[in-house]
């Protein structure tokens, strides 16, 4: 079954599509992208003449996707539900994949990218990466790290103002991201012989990580989502619920930290977009990174 898509989908979430010179603003009521000259918000229906305020201009480069203060690029990812988890007839699944329908309650902002070291750079003042390249993903960065970045990325001037946050993905929200409508083992289908068309693993990565955004998107349009490096989840990691749940946050106990997506250095089949990974909260190494969630806009 595939993902209940909203009409955001159908204005043009999907794919890169080219500029646009219709100005655009985010809906107050659900963050949807919406014409600067609509009266009402064709995603949730808001007449956005009511508000006391004007919604939020924001700078577009495509149909669905902002750029914020540091140059990062973000992608508006639409709410709906999806079967989280595997089959039992996937191959190569491991048993904590049990499939569970999990329903996505409101929009939100998804890095394009895994950050890169510049990105790190201009926020941490530093660089830990082992693979140095500005336009790599940056590495050997712990959760604690990450969830830093996010809180002083949060506090910059220009985010700040405009009541942006924000945070690493709960897993349920990086494997609806990744997925992006698909109930296949990976985004592209059920094919590994693929993968080296949309993410660097360990059969065609030479043993680095490479810039990000080099191979195919997946299709909402983010790249790196499988291979690249490992990323880091909000969550603790635990089992999934036996039923159907709406936005969980993981375990709410338990000492390790939910990483998702496979790395330069791993094998297709942990690569997959219900593959599992769990690490302590203070582990850093050469293939772990992440990306961002912005979750609100004021």
């Amino acid at each position: 079954m595939r993902v209940l898509l909203p009409l955001l989908l159908v204005a043009g979430i999907v794919g890169c599509g080219s500029e646009t010179e219709t100005k655009v603003v985010a809906c107050p009521d659900c963050e949807g992208t919406v014409s600067k000259r609509a009266a009402t918000c064709p995603h949730c229906g808001a007449p956005l003449s009511r508000h006391a305020s004007a919604p939020v201009e924001i700078t577009t480069n495509s149909i669905g996707i902002i750029t914020n203060s540091i140059g990062m690029k973000l992608r508006l990812v639409p709410a709906g539900d999806f079967l989280m988890g595997s089959p039992g007839t996937e191959s190569v699944r491991e048993n904590q994949e049990t499939q569970h329908r999990v329903s996505i309650a409101k929009p939100f902002y998804m890095g394009v990218t895994e950050v890169t070291q510049e990105q790190y750079q201009k926020v941490m003042g530093k660089n830990p990466s082992e693979f140095k390249g500005p336009q790599n993903p940056v590495e050997q960065v712990s959760w604690a790290d990450a969830v830093e970045f996010c809180r002083k990325l949060s506090a910059m001037p220009a985010e700040k103002t405009a009541g942006h946050v924000y945070r690493l993905p709960t897993e349920a929200e990086w494997e609806y991201a990744c997925r992006s409508g698909t109930t296949t083992a990976y985004s592209f289908g059920d094919d590994a012989s693929r993968l080296g068309d949309y993410g660097w693993f360990e059969g065609n990565s030479d043993s680095s990580t490479h810039p990000v955004g080099e191979k195919k998107p997946n299709v909402w349009g983010l790249y790196d989502m499988q291979g690249n490096v490992v990323e880091w989840c909000q969550d603790r990691y635990g089992k999934y619920p036996s039923g159907s749940a709406t936005d969980p946050t993981g375990a709410t106990s338990g000492s390790f930290r939910v990483v998702r997506g496979g790395s330069w250095d791993y094998d297709a089949r942990f690569c997959r977009s219900a593959a599992r990974g769990r690490l302590t909260p203070v582990f850093r190494i050469y293939h772990l990174g992440f990306r961002v969630l912005r979750s609100s806009i004021k």
